[in-house]
Parts: C-alpha cells; structure tokens; sequence
C-alpha cells in the first residue's frame, strides 16, 4: 500500500495533477519554471533531471497500475517539459515562450508518433508520448535557435 501511494504521489507530479482546471498545462507550466532556473544554474543539469523524471514516472505509472492516461498523472508532462527545455542553450523569455507552447502544442494535437505511442495504454506509453513531443519540441528549438540566434540565445 504504501508503494501504490508513493507512486501516486509522484506520478501525480507532488500533487500538481489533482489541479482542479488543466493539470497537464498546470503541469508544465511548474516544470518550466523548474527547468528556467536548471537552465540559469547550469543547462547540463537539465537532461539529467529529464531522464530521472521519466524513469520516475515510469516506475510510477507502473506501481499505482494506472493503464490508461487519467488526467492526475502529469510526472509525463514534468518529463516532457524538460525534455523540450534541452533544445536552449539558456534561459530567455522568447525561448522559454516557445519551448511551453511548440510542446502543450505538440502534446494536445498529437501528431504521427505522438498519437502511436498515446494509444498504447500502458505505462510505457503514457511516457513516450510526452517524451516524443519533448524530443521533437526541443529538435525544433534547436533550430530555431540556430535560425535566430539573436532571438534564442
């Protein structure tokens, strides 16, 4: 029992997921905010936190049994904000700007993969789908970082 809610706790993002309005955006508007200050501290730290808070959310999802993607497991959208958060080099209004909006864009519209991996109904893929937008957040970040360099970094 006490695994089940300690994997609750987590999976539920410390609560953040039992948001009453929007706890997937709630979600990642708090791993942003995180993810800002990981990138002023140093922007190495951030792909470290990415990694554990999916292997978290994955151990998570798992432990509480959870098939299907219930609204109060946002650990994904932790993992997945963070993920998109690789794609800059530093924290700068325009790139945070685009990196919370190019992956809430990304994980509601689920496109290609996205949408594969979200009809899963596993633990492995209520993870894969955010991990794949953070991934292809962050890809499109680095483009745009490399395409307006004045703007990104």
């Amino acid at each position: 029992m006490t695994t089940v809610r300690f994997g609750r706790l987590i999976a539920s993002g410390c609560g953040v997921g039992y948001a009453p309005f929007a706890p997937g955006t709630v979600a990642s508007a708090i791993a942003l905010l995180i993810g800002a200050l990981l990138l002023h501290i140093s922007p190495a730290l951030l792909p470290i936190i990415a990694a554990i808070s999916a292997v978290a959310g994955l151990w998570a999802i798992a432990a509480t049994r959870v098939e299907d993607d219930p609204g109060w497991v946002v650990i994904d959208e932790f993992a997945g904000q963070f993920l998109a958060l690789c794609g800059l080099a530093r924290a700068t209004w325009p790139g945070l700007l685009a990196a919370f909006l190019i992956f809430r864009l990304l994980d509601i519209a689920k496109p290609g993969p996205i949408a594969w991996a979200d009809r899963q109904n596993n633990p492995a893929g209520i993870m894969a789908d955010d991990i794949i937008a953070g991934a292809i957040a962050a890809a499109l970040l680095w483009a745009m970082r490399a395409h307006w360099p004045a703007v990104f970094d």
